[in-house]
């Protein structure tokens, strides 16, 4: 599990094909001393597990289901990307839960600048478009954001000046593919709805949903 929260940058050293499965290489710029074998690292948002460690670099698996739901398959050498290692027990969330588990890549439909901000239009697929809610929060590339306005099929998000200088979300360019992650908690609703034991509109409405 994440936050949304980018610790540092890294850069794609390699990607190696293996079948349909891919190995990435990433120089990390963030310290690398905590992280072991077996260890979740997010990367662009998406959770990778660690399976060979340098003392600046790390190597992970990426499977043909992570490469065909992501922006992973598109990295080539030198590309940069946001890095998380995962929330350890009693840390700071300092975003919101990201699991690492790209719902679905999105596209880049405008960059407006407002001020210091940088104001993004996302364009989003109907399947994900139910679990976007004006206010609530998202995960684009890895970084946790909070959906500003909400249209049929895109949403806009505020890019503050601390987070564009420390992430890759600043250099994303119109038309360019995104990885997005909805907020978790409005699958878990939807199923429970589905299963129709006793949990509706006004069950919800009392326990303050």
């Amino acid at each position: 599990m994440f936050t949304g929260i980018v610790e540092g940058l890294g850069v794609l050293k390699r990607l190696t094909m293996k079948g349909a499965d891919a190995v990435l290489e990433i120089e990390s710029s963030i310290s690398l001393e905590e992280v072991s074998l077996g260890d979740s690292m997010a990367v662009n948002g998406a959770c990778l597990t660690v399976t060979s460690l340098g003392q600046k670099t790390f190597q992970a698996d990426v499977s043909a289901e992570t490469l065909a739901r992501t922006t992973l398959r598109f990295l080539q050498t030198g590309h940069k990307v946001n890095l998380e290692k995962s929330l350890r027990v009693g840390g700071f969330v300092g975003g919101h839960f990201v699991l690492g588990h790209v719902d679905a890549t999105g596209r880049i439909l405008s960059r407006t600048q407002k001020s210091g901000s940088l104001i993004l239009a996302v364009e989003m697929g109907e399947n994900i478009s139910r679990y976007i809610v004006e206010k609530g929060s998202v995960a684009i590339d890895g970084v946790s954001l909070t959906v500003n306005k909400l249209e049929k099929n895109r949403f806009y998000v505020n890019i503050i000046p601390h987070t564009a200088a420390n992430t890759t979300i600043v250099t994303k360019k119109e038309s360019e593919p995104v990885n997005i992650e909805t907020d978790v908690l409005g699958k878990y609703v939807e199923k429970l709805l589905q299963t129709n034991r006793g949990i509706d509109k006004d069950f919800l409405e009392k326990h303050g949903f």
